[in-house]
């Protein structure tokens, strides 16, 4: 009787659970795109003859510390730290990566006290741990802004294209948001949803150079805005515009190849000391394990990070050419 009685119950839940998913779960998943529409095309920009659509555009996105949020948003350094983590296209906020950053500054000071008997490399590993996310944040900005620019000429030729097919200016950037993959698409797409709630083309358009710290953007915001201003072929704007994008992808790619030489030496010369520490473990231990339970030795390990990193910074920037 028991499992009959169970049998029936769970039916009953499955099938309660099961309506109320297909009657509400649609409504939720709309409102949630809806709500990060909102949040994607949130601008300091308000509309003085629409007081309440500004406040409803503003709608942020709240963290696991609101508080935390609410005081970076108030800040210079929190503007800064918000436009940092809209480059690197993660859904994320700044509490979350405040909470990550003390999270690894825990796990790196907990590691360090578990195997390293030097007190110093405990604050050593938490500074490591709190810097993580940041770094890992930058890293994600640089990557999807070097997938911009290369698909930036793209951009600007769809841009031309259906200008000279009679479209108008706003609604080939719709064009160019609906067809292109990430990022450009989101970016564009961004801009032509702040067109739609009332921003001025100028400042959407600064907006997106805002977001996208390219010099081609912002010769790309510059024409166009002048453009409007004075006149003038715009189509045959960009095509000279994404004529020059792409030589200098060229230039670039035939400099990467003559810095080979120079790259792979930073990596040989970085890699040299650690590849030659194991093999000197392996062949006579104890002359190594002086560098590990001296504290000389310590000093002498925390030199050679430094100067290694050091020098290898220093060879990439003397084989990194801007074009």
């Amino acid at each position: 009787m028991l499992v009959a009685l169970t049998v029936f119950g769970f039916v009953v839940v499955l099938v309660m659970g099961t309506f109320a998913a297909l009657t509400y779960l649609p409504g939720f998943l709309a409102t949630r795109e809806m709500n990060k529409r909102l949040r994607d095309v949130s601008t300091g920009y308000v509309n003085e003859s629409l007081p309440d659509a500004g406040s409803i555009v503003r709608q942020e996105q709240q963290g696991p510390l609101p508080a935390v949020d609410r005081l970076l948003s108030s800040s210079p350094i929190g503007a800064r730290f918000q436009r940092l983590i809209d480059r690197s296209g993660t859904d994320t906020t700044p509490s979350s990566i405040v909470v990550a950053a003390l999270a690894g500054a825990a796990i790196g000071y907990v590691i360090a006290a578990m195997f390293a008997s030097n007190p110093i490399a405990r604050p050593i590993a938490a500074a490591g741990g709190v810097v993580a996310p940041f770094l890992w944040l930058s890293h994600k900005a640089a990557r999807r802004l070097k997938r911009f620019e290369e698909q930036f000429p793209e951009a600007l030729d769809l841009l031309s294209r259906a200008l000279r097919a009679g479209h108008a200016f706003q609604t080939a950037m719709g064009m160019v948001a609906d067809e292109l993959p990430p990022p450009v698409g989101p970016e564009f797409k961004k801009s032509f949803d702040q067109q739609n709630y009332g921003l001025p083309l100028k400042d959407a358009l600064n907006e997106l150079a805002d977001r996208v710290d390219l010099l081609d953007v912002r010769f790309f915001v510059t024409a166009v805005l002048i453009q409007r201003d004075t006149g003038g072929n715009l189509a045959e704007i960009l095509d000279n515009l994404a004529h020059v994008v792409r030589q200098r992808f060229k230039i670039l790619r035939q400099v990467r190849v003559h810095t080979a030489h120079g790259r792979f030496t930073g990596y040989v010369l970085l890699a040299l000391p650690c590849a030659l520490a194991m093999a000197l473990m392996i062949i006579n231990p104890e002359h190594m394990r002086l560098l590990f339970t001296e504290p000389l030795g310590h000093m002498m390990i925390v030199a050679a990070i430094v100067l290694q990193t050091i020098g290898f910074f220093w060879i990439r920037h003397v084989v990194k050419i801007e074009v």
